[in-house]
């Protein structure tokens, strides 16, 4: 596959399943080509043209001709410079690699996660959360955001990568809607009853039992194990966390019980005042099941992938 198709790929297969649904994708996309063509030939040259066909700044094709041929990719949740040199250590000993495919966000999609931080009242509006309220809420904890990521070295792996002359792309936010809407459909599917049904319902999916048997099983910060599920919310994506204040709008809004892959003390001690029900699944599992459903298709094309830097590699291909 092209350097491109494989980006483009990743960005459509994480808008198929985004929570807020195709309409709501498309709504951004529209958004940003206003924007666009409200401004004058200087202001077009600071924009960021994918935005036009891509909603989620957080992933990008960062470095390599779009052209390039890949065959070969190296893959990790966190990719920095030493993942960088391990694509010269690999091509050492007869494994070249093509690119590498990062999912937390480097370079200029890293400086713009706070942008796909406004996904959550989306996401929360489908359980009857008030997207007024969600996204004043919202708009101090994304300028928070802005602020930490923009003091960062941001660009360090990315300048790795033209060092090295080798290919780099991130794909966050696709991959963490691939994981949200496979564990939300199979909570709905299965219904469990109680918090230990939930989390004996996650150490069903092989990503989470391979996390728990290296003692990282998904557990219950608030909550016991004998309390009712009730209705459940998955909150895998959206960049990072939200505001410490949506457990108590969850919770007014009927939801019982939140997964995610972490949370903030702040928002998890709102969370045990409020009553809600809160399951942490995991960081590294969570993240590997939609970097997983995504690389299921590259294989597919015959990509070959080569993982590493934690993510945990399950093939669903073949599998009814």
């Amino acid at each position: 596959m092209k350097l491109m198709e494989i980006y483009r790929l990743g960005v459509e297969t994480g808008m198929a399943k985004d929570p807020r649904g195709r309409s709501g994708v498309e709504k951004e996309l529209a958004k940003a080509k206003r924007a666009y063509e409200k401004l004058d030939e200087t202001e077009k040259s600071f924009f960021d043209t994918d935005s036009l066909w891509n909603p989620y700044a957080d992933s990008r094709l960062l470095v390599g001709d779009p052209e390039r041929e890949v065959r070969r990719i190296l893959v990790g949740v966190d990719i920095d410079a030493g993942e960088m040199m391990l694509t010269e250590a690999l091509a050492q000993r007869g494994k070249p690699i093509d690119a590498v495919f990062a999912h937390h966000p480097q370079g200029r999609a890293r400086a713009r996660l706070c942008d796909v931080m406004y996904l959550q009242p989306g996401a929360m509006a489908n359980y009857g959360v008030l997207k007024n309220i969600s996204e004043a809420l919202m708009d101090e904890r994304a300028r928070e955001v802005e602020i930490s990521t923009g003091v960062s070295n941001y660009n360090r792996t990315a300048d790795a990568a033209k060092l090295l002359d080798c290919a780099l792309f991130c794909l966050h936010t696709p991959c963490d809607n691939m994981a949200n809407a496979f564990v939300g459909e199979l909570m709905e599917q299965e219904q469990p009853e109680t918090l230990d049904d939930v989390c004996k319902l996650l150490r069903s999916i092989p990503e989470y039992a391979s996390a728990a048997r290296d003692g990282n099983p998904p557990s219950i910060v608030s909550g016991t194990p004998g309390r009712s599920a009730g209705k459940v919310f998955v909150d895998f994506t959206g960049g990072t966390g939200g505001p410490k204040e949506y457990a108590r709008l969850l919770s007014d809004a009927g939801v019982s019980t939140v997964i995610c892959m972490h949370m903030r003390q702040e928002a998890l001690d709102m969370a045990r005042e409020a009553k809600l029900n809160v399951v942490i699944a995991g960081h590294m599992p969570s993240d590997s099941i939609g970097i997983n459903l995504v690389l299921d298709q590259l294989e597919a094309r015959g990509v070959d992938i080569v993982p590493c830097s934690g993510l945990i590699r399950v093939s669903r291909l073949g599998r009814a």
